[in-house]
């Protein structure tokens, strides 16, 4: 008989299974990562700067004429074209120039058209309610597909940077309620406040505004409301009543020259925050900016941005990967 050779065994080879467990901890890590580095990223990081060129010498400046009613202060230059006509400016009294409706005002109207449409165009876009009473904002751009009101107060945030911006992109109006206020913080200036509006504004009575209102159609400032902005409307009027308008101009924390939204150059002095106290300055002009130097606050500014979550962030994503690296060398060798 034919003997059946005897082969040596061979071991079998066997594949534990793949827990789902053993992805988690590397998997949840590099996940708490991107939680802390998300707040890192600005919203105003692909911001286009919002230059008004020659309108920005104007605090009112309009396209189917100005009419005012009552004493009202305007510092900056007035103008209105193509139609030309002008109510009122009697009991205005104009630190500036009225241009009515002349060859200085038709390039403004011509360079408010690429402001408008600069400010239109801003991204990221956040979105907001329609009434921003009670928020406190980062610099970004924020935006309302339809109308956008006030009711109480918005504070702005500056975060700490002379040069934060702020747009806000109203679909159709801008309604701001009576007594309502705009606030500025740690920094934030009125000349990087822009209101883009799809068609008309309206600011309550005794009402506290601060940016500039690029309106398409009208803008309506009823009583004693004070504006550190300007109101400028393409296409409509501009109608007002017993308010002051203050053209804003912008400052640096130390006091170097700076080139205003208006196209002029401005020198600010002493406007560094303290910790310990505050410091003011008065400023020279030359050009259209006549900045006087700003408050800083007693305390630091906020910045915005923990400098420790990119570091944080880092190191978690880092230890993920080792923690996934060292779980495949330990599957590999289990299923030897």
């Amino acid at each position: 008989m034919f003997s059946h050779p005897i082969f040596p065994s061979r071991s079998v080879r066997t594949t534990r299974p793949r827990h789902l467990s053993a992805w988690f901890a590397p998997v949840a890590v590099i996940l708490a990562a991107v939680a802390v580095l998300a707040p890192a990223v600005r919203a105003d990081a692909a911001q286009t700067p919002v230059g008004l060129g020659t309108a920005g010498s104007f605090a009112v400046l309009a396209g189917s004429g100005t009419t005012n009613t009552n004493p009202t202060t305007v510092t900056g230059d007035v103008g209105t074209f193509p139609t030309t006509s002008e109510s009122g400016t009697a009991s205005m009294t104009i630190t500036g120039t009225n241009h009515a409706g002349d060859a200085v005002t038709q390039g403004a109207k011509n360079d408010l058209v690429t402001a408008y449409n600069t400010a239109a165009g801003e991204s990221p876009r956040t979105a907001v309610p329609a009434d921003l009473g009670g928020k406190t904002l980062n610099p970004g751009t924020y935006n309302s597909a339809s109308s956008m009101g006030l009711t109480g107060s918005l504070t702005l945030n500056g975060g700490g940077n002379p040069n934060a911006m702020f747009v806000f992109q109203a679909g159709s109006t801008l309604i701001t309620a009576s007594a309502s206020s705009v606030n500025l913080i740690n920094g934030a200036q009125a000349c990087n406040v822009f209101w883009q509006v799809g068609s008309s504004a309206t600011l309550g009575t005794g009402s506290t505004f601060r940016g500039t209102i690029l309106a398409l159609t009208s803008i309506t400032v009823t009583s004693a409301t004070t504006i550190n902005g300007r109101v400028l409307a393409r296409n409509g009027a501009v109608t007002l009543d017993n308010d002051t308008i203050t053209r804003p101009t912008c400052a640096t924390s130390a006091g170097t020259t700076v080139t205003t939204p208006g196209g002029g150059t401005a020198k600010a002095n002493a406007t560094t925050p303290s910790p310990k106290g505050s410091t003011t300055g008065a400023g020279t002009t030359t050009g259209t900016g006549t900045p006087t130097g700003t408050t800083g606050s007693g305390t630091l500014p906020f910045t915005g941005i923990n400098p420790r979550l990119p570091i944080l962030g880092g190191t978690l994503v880092t230890f993920g990967l080792v923690l996934l690296g060292l779980s495949n060398a330990r599957r590999r060798r289990t299923s030897v």
